[in-house]
């Protein structure tokens, strides 16, 4: 049984459906999505305590739970109020299933207001970071610490709890902070644990998960490589896959994952559009071909890409472009190299949550491929090939893919590899993509990438790279009036990419960085620090 056979998925908002095959014998526990921001983030802490967790429509019925048969329930928090017309509402007998239950912001308003009590808009909202004050220090609350900070996003606060309720925690604004009724295992809280800003968050998620639901730390990166290369070899018998590579650390773990399933009948196809950093496509070959023996094949396109973007300095025109060209070389190689049974894609379990596109064939009930998800993706392969897909990451985070990567052999260079855009350099050429200033920016990136990596920094930011601006602007070098580009250096923080700082790093550093482009770099004489935020700004300028 699958949970896409238990589950409609939700009209609005985020999708949930989820066909990845699921044992029922694994611990688990199962979040119900009412639209929070922080769905994913808390089944990503609950997997953080090695226990399997999935996102899905608050809309399950009691009976499709029943069958599923999950250790315990979390009800996501959510934009609405409880009291609202037509405000998401989960099957009541969900409190009756004998499962412990959860309930965080909007789930704990949903809990009290279903089970008869009272949820009204507070006289005063709560946003941001409050000090706990615990009442009970028992089960949910065992080991958070007196006065210690947790993150608030609430304007509705509970009045009256349901009979058998009992206050656990309050803070100075929120008399019922969390709840508890202990004889059913339903708890509640009005803050968000699951957020970094709340300082004991983990030690009452690791509560619910061990001591109340009773899970233990099953769900392992060993556990899940020995399962997926079971599953692949099942599946893909003595077939051929073909994976389109593209040097990220998702479609690398998934080549290592396949080949250690599958052998020889996978086939890597790298298609090199021009626009990766400097070294990159040589290193890539090196690692998997000759390193590792895993059959790649070499596509030099650059010329192709190049040539397609002759006069376009549109941002989206370009990756529109990009995303097309790739289409139609992956198209035509696939059927030189074919034929192929199966299309392993590097989808990952925020891919599941976010997006309903799968299509399946009326013929065999499988999903047949409409998209590569790779970073060169943009915009989706044709329908008219119709692989099968083996899309082995599709239960996980990316920092769980790391940690498969790291299990199964992948280099570490490769692992922690900084993001990378699918247009690759392209996108960090403000305006025309031409030969010149591939170049002048190849050999600028290359030179932050390597001051980084002597000042042993590389893994200090999420990302680190240059810029290269549409303009020129005067300069004087040896003398001599220079009229040359301009780099801008951009080094962010961030930890998923959702929001992202940039980084305070040494101005030693910086200047270091910066002689050395104006000296080594022609056609740039001069270099600037973008401090922007995301928000406002973006991680990439176009």
């Amino acid at each position: 049984m699958t949970i896409a056979d238990s589950i409609t998925p939700k009209q609005e908002g985020k999708s949930h459906n989820l066909d990845s095959t699921i044992n029922l014998k694994r611990q688990m526990i199962v979040i119900l999505d009412f639209g929070s921001q922080y769905s994913e983030l808390i089944a990503r802490r609950i997997r953080e305590t090695e226990v399997y967790s999935e996102v899905i429509s608050y809309r399950t019925s009691a009976e499709q739970l029943r069958q599923i048969n999950p250790h315990g329930i979390i009800l996501s928090g959510g934009p609405n109020s409880v009291y609202d017309e037509g405000a998401p509402l989960c099957d009541p007998e969900i409190w009756n299933l004998g499962i412990p239950v959860l309930g965080v912001c909007y789930g704990m308003q949903l809990m009290v207001k279903q089970l008869g009590g009272t949820v009204e808009r507070a006289t005063r909202g709560e946003y941001g970071k409050a000090s706990l004050f615990i009442d009970d220090p028992t089960d949910l609350l065992t080991n958070v610490e007196e006065g210690s900070t947790m993150w608030m996003s609430h304007g509705d606060s509970c009045t009256q709890l349901p009979d058998g309720f009992k206050i656990l925690a309050h803070t100075d604004n929120t008399p019922c902070a969390a709840i508890a009724q202990h004889q059913q295992k339903l708890f509640g809280v009005q803050f968000h644990p699951e957020v970094i800003h709340s300082q004991y968050g983990t030690a009452l998620i690791r509560n619910f998960v061990y001591h109340i639901c009773g899970c233990e730390p099953t769900w392992t990166t060993e556990a899940f490589v020995e399962e997926s290369i079971r599953e692949i070899r099942a599946k893909v018998g003595d077939k051929r896959v073909l994976l389109a590579l593209s040097g990220g650390v998702d479609s690398s773990t998934l080549a290592f994952l396949l080949h250690e399933a599958i052998g020889d009948q996978l086939t890597c196809m790298f298609i090199d559009q021009g626009f990766m950093r400097k070294g990159e496509p040589e290193r890539l070959m090196e690692i998997f071909d000759q390193q590792f023996h895993i059959n790649v094949e070499y596509v030099n396109a650059r010329d192709r890409f190049l040539a397609k973007l002759e006069g376009v300095t549109d941002p989206e025109e370009k990756r529109r472009i990009i995303g097309h060209e790739f289409i139609q070389v992956f198209e035509e190689e696939s059927n030189r190299l074919g034929p192929f049974d199966y299309l392993a894609q590097g989808t990952l379990y925020p891919d599941v949550i976010e997006s309903a596109d799968t299509n399946v064939d009326p013929k065999t009930g499988e999903r047949v491929a409409v998209k590569i998800k790779s970073h060169h993706n943009v915009g989706g392969l044709p329908k008219n090939l119709r692989f099968k897909l083996v899309e082995p990451l599709r239960k996980l985070f990316k920092d769980e893919v790391r940690k498969v990567g790291r299990s199964i052999g992948l280099p570490e260079e490769i692992v922690s590899r900084h993001p990378f855009p699918g247009p690759g350099l392209a996108i960090r050429i403000l305006g025309e993509v031409t030969a010149e200033k591939l170049n002048i920016l190849r050999d600028a990136d290359f030179i932050v990438r390597d001051e980084i990596k002597k000042w042993g920094m590389y893994h200090d930011f999420w990302q680190a790279f240059a810029v290269l601006l549409p303009v020129r602007s005067v300069g004087v070098m040896g003398d001599k009036r220079t009229y040359a580009f301009p780099v801008v250096l951009r080094l962010i923080t961030s930890e998923d990419g959702m929001t992202a700082d940039w980084a305070r790093p040494p101005y030693d550093l910086l200047e270091q960085m910066s002689t050395r482009i104006v000296n080594e770099v022609k056609g740039v004489n001069r270099v600037v620090y973008d401090i922007t935020s995301k928000p406002p700004g973006t991680i990439e300028w176009e």
